[in-house]
C-alpha cells in the first residue's frame, strides 16, 4: 500500500494545488468561457476546526454514489533526523498490520466486506491515509482511519517483516534513474537540511529504526494541529464533522513534551538553496540523466502560477513524439531537429516554504551532453528578454486544461482539498484559480524570468554517461552568458 511520490511535473504540482468546482451549465462565468468546464451543482469547500485544532474539509458532491475520505498530515521525511530518516515511510509499512482493535485479517476484510480501497503514500512534507467506499460506508471507513492512526500496534514481528520490505523497495527505486536523480538533486540543493533527505531513508536508517522511533514520530508530529479530515464525493460536511468529533477529539493539540516541541519547530525552518551539484559518472549505464534547478517557489507564492506557465513554455519532449513544425515549445522543436536527446521535462516542484525549478534531460549520445544542456538553459536565458504572446497563451491553455484532468474522481478532489489546507490553509476556488492564470502576460513571465532564472545560482544532479557534461563552473555561467 505504500507509495512514494515527487512532484516532478505540472500535472502532479496542478493535482495538488488547486480545485475544480465549475459554475452551473446554464451560467457560464467569463472565466471559465473557451475552457471545458464540467457541469456543477453549487459544490464547494466547507472546513470546520474542532477546539483541539483538527480541522475537517470536504467538497460535497449531493449525486455522487461513493466518496473518499482521507487524513492529511503535515509532516513527512522533512520532520525527521538524520537519525531516524525513513520513519514516517516505515510507519506508512505498518498502519495496515492491525491495531489494539483489529489484527491485520480483520482489518482487511471489513475493508474488503465494504467493497472499499484502503491506501497511504508518504511525501517530502505530508503523509496520507485514505479510503475510498459507497457513501453509506463512510462512517465504518472513518472507524478504521482511526484506527490504525491512533491505535497501531507496531509489533516487533510486523517490524521485522517491514523492514525487509521496505529494503526490497529501495532497491527497486535504486533501478529508476528518474528517482535516483531527483533524490540527490534534493540531497545537494538542500544539503544537511531535513528537505533534502530522502523518503525511503538510507539503509542503516531501514536496518535499525526501533518501535521508539516509531512512537516518538507519532508523538511529535500525529497531533491535531497538523491533520486534516478530508471527505469528497456524497459525504455531507455536517456528518463528517460529527465523526471527527467521535473519533478525533482526543488527539493531542501540540506535542506533550518540550523535545518534540522543539524538533517540530526545527524542521519546519526555511530550508538554504545551496548553489552545488552531485555527479555520478557510470558509464555502463545506458543513458546521461542529468537534473538542472534553481530555488524554485512554494505553493502560497505569488509567483506559484506565473512558475507554472513558465515551465510550460519550456515544455516536456521525449522521441515518441517525433519531429514537427506543430511541436509545443522552442525547446522541443530545437532537441528534435538536432537529435540532442531522449526527452526533457520541464518542472517546478513546490513544497511549503520553497520549491525547486528546472529541466531533467535524458539522453543515450555522450557526445551532444554539452550541446544539450547549453541550449536548454540558452531557453532560460530567452525567458527573460523574448517571450511571445502566443507561447504565453498557449502555455496557460495547457495549464487550465491540466487543472481540470488531474481532478477526476473523489480521490483526486480530496487530495487536492487536503494538500492545500495543510499548505497554506484554503483552498482555491477554479475561479480564483482561472482569474490568476488568465492575467499572466508576457511581461510577468519575464520578470519572474529576470528575478528567479537569469544569473541564479544553480543545483546540478547528474548520473550515467555524463563525461561530456560541462564542470559546474561552466553551467553556472550559462545563466547569463551572452554567447549564441
Amino acid at each position: 500500500m505504500a507509495s512514494r511520490r515527487l512532484a516532478l511535473n505540472v500535472q502532479q504540482a496542478l493535482r495538488s494545488k488547486t480545485a475544480i468546482n465549475a459554475v452551473k451549465a446554464s451560467r457560464r462565468s467569463p472565466l471559465t468561457r473557451g475552457l471545458a468546464t464540467p457541469v456543477s451543482y453549487g459544490s464547494k469547500t466547507e472546513s470546520t476546526t474542532l477546539s483541539n485544532g483538527f480541522t475537517i474539509a470536504t467538497e460535497h458532491s449531493p449525486w455522487a454514489q461513493t466518496s473518499t475520505v482521507g487524513v492529511w498530515i503535515d509532516a513527512g521525511s522533512r520532520a525527521e533526523t538524520d537519525k531516524t530518516n525513513g520513519t514516517a515511510h516505515f510507519l506508512e509499512h505498518l498502519a495496515f498490520k492491525g491495531t489494539q482493535k483489529r489484527t491485520q485479517q480483520q482489518l482487511e476484510l471489513e475493508i474488503e466486506n465494504m467493497g472499499g480501497h484502503l491506501n497511504a503514500y508518504t511525501s517530502r512534507e505530508n503523509t496520507v491515509y485514505y479510503a475510498k467506499s459507497f457513501n453509506h460506508d463512510v462512517p465504518a471507513a472513518v472507524d478504521i482511519l482511526s484506527d490504525i492512526l491512533q491505535n497501531s500496534k507496531l509489533e516487533p514481528s510486523a517490524i521485522e517483516r517491514e523492514r525487509d520490505v521496505i529494503l526490497r523497495e529501495q532497491e527497486e527505486v535504486d533501478k529508476q534513474l528518474e528517482e535516483v536523480v531527483f533524490d540527490h538533486l534534493h540531497a545537494t540543493a538542500f544539503q544537511g537540511q531535513p528537505l533534502g533527505r530522502t523518503i525511503l531513508g538510507p539503509k542503516e536508517n531501514i536496518e535499525t529504526i526501533q518501535r521508539s522511533d516509531l512512537e516518538n514520530y507519532i508523538k511529535t508530529n500525529y497531533t491535531a494541529d497538523r491533520m486534516v479530515l478530508v471527505g469528497a464525493g456524497g459525504v455531507p460536511h455536517q456528518q463528517l464533522v460529527e465523526l471527527a468529533e467521535k473519533y478525533f477529539s482526543n488527539v493531542p493539540a501540540e506535542p506533550q513534551n518540550y523535545s518534540s516541541k522543539a524538533l517540530a519547530a526545527e524542521q519546519k525552518e526555511r530550508p538554504d538553496f545551496i548553489g552545488s551539484e552531485v555527479r555520478i559518472r557510470d558509464d555502463t549505464a545506458p543513458t546521461a540523466n542529468i537534473a538542472i534547478a534553481v530555488e524554485g517557489v512554494s505553493w502560497s507564492d505569488d509567483d506559484y502560477f506565473t512558475a507554472l506557465v513558465t515551465q510550460a513554455i519550456v515544455g516536456n519532449w521525449d522521441r515518441a513524439m517525433g519531429n514537427s513544425a506543430y511541436l509545443g515549445s522552442k525547446l522541443s522543436s530545437f532537441v528534435a531537429d538536432n537529435q540532442l536527446a531522449n526527452s526533457f521535462m520541464s518542472f517546478s516542484t513546490s513544497y511549503s516554504d520553497t520549491g525547486l525549478w528546472g529541466i531533467y534531460l535524458v539522453s543515450q549520445n555522450p557526445q551532444t551532453v554539452d550541446d544539450l544542456v547549453h541550449f536548454s538553459l540558452k531557453e532560460w536565458r530567452r525567458l527573460s528578454t523574448n517571450v511571445t504572446p502566443a507561447e504565453v497563451e498557449r502555455a496557460k491553455a495547457q495549464l487550465k486544461a491540466s487543472l481540470l484532468l488531474a481532478l477526476d474522481g473523489t480521490t483526486a478532489v480530496a487530495e487536492d482539498i487536503g494538500r492545500q489546507i495543510v499548505t497554506t490553509g484554503r483552498r482555491l476556488s477554479p475561479q480564483e484559480v482561472e482569474r490568476v492564470v488568465d492575467a499572466i502576460s508576457e511581461k510577468n513571465v519575464m520578470d519572474f524570468a529576470k528575478r528567479k532564472l537569469w544569473d541564479k545560482d544553480i543545483a546540478v544532479s547528474a548520473f550515467g554517461q555524463i563525461e561530456g557534461l560541462f564542470p559546474y563552473d561552466r553551467v553556472r555561467g550559462l545563466m547569463s552568458s551572452n554567447l549564441s
